[in-house]
């Protein structure tokens, strides 16, 4: 696989890449014909193997590529990552402060970001998008890096990134789907609106790859810029919706981020 994927152009290769972790998007979300509810436990576990997932990439596939890139480019290893890993949080917190959006659980006057008469169900759907720019942003970034030839990037690091995301995106896409259909959604529009949240991932994978192969000074940045940006949606979004009407299985979101972290760990090291 990975000689067949070498062929292509990065870009390609990135478009390819956020497709998998999109089309898991929407095989989680087609969990919705199947069930109409999802046990809160249950939920609690996938947000927490998400929140994971996340931590473990930011860190195997992007920050530490990100700080030894910086050394063979001749830049100041720490000082490039803090950068751009503070302005990827900063990004997600603008991008919080303007999309509107409502996380699950919540009335609708809780719903963030510019007041909006949008319904409730696409404020539902906007918040899982929220969490995909990123992580489509930082497959494509991890492709777009293979182009250089560094040490540090490889095609089988950035499938195994590829594959991380894709993993943690099955459950997402049943979270945004099936609490659609309990709002009252049909099973199709629940199912459609579920998959389009995943759409922003292919357009974010081929952005990053394009920009980082047309500027390589920026490339250390953005890696760090993409940790950053996941590290923000984990502390944020998905450890706290872990959390919610966790009184009885309070432990259940944390086993999820332990699990969720060592399934990234392995697929990194075992394939990067």
């Amino acid at each position: 696989m990975l000689e067949w994927l070498q062929q292509f152009n990065p870009i390609i290769q990135a478009l390819f890449g956020t497709l998998f972790t999109y089309a898991l998007t929407a095989l989680g979300a087609a969990l919705v014909f199947f069930f109409k509810s999802i046990n809160r436990m249950v939920l609690n576990g996938m947000l927490g193997f998400a929140a994971g997932v996340m931590i473990a990439a930011s860190f195997w596939s992007l920050l530490s590529p990100s700080i030894d890139m910086a050394e063979d480019l001749g830049q100041i290893p720490w000082i490039t990552a803090s950068i751009g890993f503070l302005a990827g949080g900063a990004f997600l917190w603008i991008v919080d402060k303007i999309l509107p959006h409502l996380h699950d659980g919540l009335k609708t006057e809780h719903r963030e970001g510019i007041k909006t008469n949008w319904q409730r169900s696409v404020l539902l759907v906007l918040a899982i998008t929220l969490h995909n720019i990123p992580e489509g942003l930082a497959v494509g970034v991890a492709f777009g890096a293979v182009a250089y030839g560094l040490p540090s990037a490889s095609i089988a690091g950035a499938v195994a990134l590829a594959i991380g995301i894709g993993l943690q995106n099955f459950p997402e896409g049943a979270a945004v789907s099936i609490p659609l259909r309990r709002e009252g959604l049909s099973r199709k529009k629940a199912f459609m609106y579920g998959q389009a949240s995943g759409i922003v991932e292919p357009i974010a994978g081929v952005l990053g790859a394009a920009a980082v192969i047309s500027m390589r000074p920026i490339l250390p940045y953005a890696l760090a810029f993409a940790a950053g940006a996941m590290i923000y949606v984990v502390a944020e979004e998905l450890i706290p919706e872990g959390k919610v009407e966790a009184t009885d299985f309070s432990d259940v979101a944390t086993i999820g981020v332990m699990l969720g972290f060592a399934v990234m760990m392995i697929l990194d090291v075992a394939l990067g």
